[in-house]
């Protein structure tokens, strides 16, 4: 199927704003376990109104789901250390999330540069 776009300058600058935005969720990702994605989360949240009806729009929405699934996923794994039992499966889930989260990232980063909205 073949899509034609056009990008203004507007579009493209969100476009851009997007890119970046998934460098820093993947950057504090990959060296603070995500503990500092607030700060593009944050970003995120004031961009993604003015991208309302553009694909950009679902890219926005895509990290700040990613970001509170993965809070879920990494709550869950906290509760299941606590418990003896439960700290091999608090590694799975974590390792799970870790790669849950890489996954959303590094997909959402190619629909981006090909111009499609986000999957959901």
């Amino acid at each position: 199927m073949s899509q034609e776009l056009v990008l203004d300058s507007r579009l493209d600058s969100a476009k851009t704003t997007a890119w970046w935005l998934y460098v820093v969720h993947a950057v504090s990702f990959l060296f603070s376990l995500g503990l500092f994605s607030v700060i593009p989360l944050a970003i995120n949240y004031i961009q993604r109104p003015d991208t309302a009806g553009t694909f950009v729009y679902s890219h926005h929405s895509w990290m700040i789901r990613s970001f509170w699934w993965y809070v879920v996923f990494v709550a869950v794994g906290a509760l299941l250390f606590v418990t003896i039992i439960g700290i091999p499966l608090a590694y799975l889930v974590w390792l799970g999330a870790w790669l849950w989260k890489a996954y959303r990232l590094i997909s959402g980063v190619q629909r981006l540069n090909r111009n499609e909205p986000a999957a959901d």
